[in-house]
């Protein structure tokens, strides 16, 4: 039976993406980690949904992505998932769910593809990481990569600048990427390097290459849902923009509701059975 439901809306596949590649169509990602949030972004006609790591920043207050666990993942991918009716749904494999061994990568993809309902997961790293990627993929699961800036990295950086300004370091990054593309990922995402690298990756790949501070010549752009509507005001890389202020409206919604509880205003007569 198809994966397809008979509604009218065509779901976006990973043919899809390679297909807005080759015609030189920019590819939206954006971030998403519950139901509410996801049904409004997908309807809004985003791409690609990334039930990403990050989760464990915006959504449960950790300093970096490394202590959210894969039944959390799977909670976030779950709720997304439901709320989906076209977009790609891509789910972060989290620290310690897939390096160094092939076959918990290989447990660890299948379980969030069953439980979740997702279309596909994401990993970060190159060589270091090929035997469980080419695992993954032998079950038919679809990988998007993602190199330079690997936040599940962080302590071995010790600092989020941009990577890869070094000749030596982008030559490793080209060689990963060509090595993630030959093993069989879909896609792949580049995080905060130098615009020109991120052109030469672009260039020198058949899969789409998503950017996250990556310049704009590659094939497409993803964003932190929490960062670009201003929901979260602390992180403010150069790459970022800010669609909304968020945090200043819902702010004065909140004192409002607060004002007129407080005045006896909310509710009133119309309000009331």
């Amino acid at each position: 039976m198809s994966i397809h439901s008979a509604a009218s809306v065509k779901r976006i596949t990973t043919h899809t993406l390679q297909e807005m590649k080759l015609r030189g169509e920019k590819i939206s990602m954006l971030t998403a980690y519950d139901f509410s949030m996801a049904k409004i972004v997908d309807e809004a006609g985003m791409d690609i949904l990334l039930v990403g790591d990050s989760a464990s920043n915006v959504m449960a207050g950790h300093e970096t992505t490394l202590p959210i666990t894969l039944d959390q993942m799977i909670y976030h991918a779950s709720a997304v998932v439901r709320a989906v009716k076209r977009a790609f749904v891509v789910v972060d494999i989290p620290f310690g769910n897939y390096q160094g061994n092939s076959s918990e990568a290989l447990r660890s993809a299948i379980r969030i593809m069953k439980e979740s309902g997702a279309h596909a997961v994401k990993v970060e790293g190159g060589a270091e990481i090929k035997e469980s990627v080419l695992r993954i993929l032998s079950a038919g699961v679809p990988v998007m990569g993602h190199l330079g800036l690997t936040p599940q990295s962080i302590y071995k950086f010790g600092t989020y600048t941009v990577r890869a300004r070094e000749e030596e370091e982008a030559e490793k990054l080209i060689e990963d990427a060509k090595l993630l593309e030959a093993c069989g990922c879909f896609a792949l995402v580049l995080e905060k390097i130098p615009a020109a690298l991120g052109k030469r990756v672009a260039e020198a790949l058949t899969i789409p290459v998503i950017g996250i501070g990556a310049g704009g010549d590659v094939d497409g752009q993803v964003l932190v849902m929490h960062d670009m509507l201003g929901i979260t005001q602390e992180f403010k890389p150069r790459f970022l923009r800010r669609y909304a202020d968020l945090q200043k409206i819902m702010t004065e919604a909140f004192q409002s509701y607060i004002a007129d509880v407080k005045s006896r205003d909310f509710p009133n007569s119309t309000e009331s059975y």
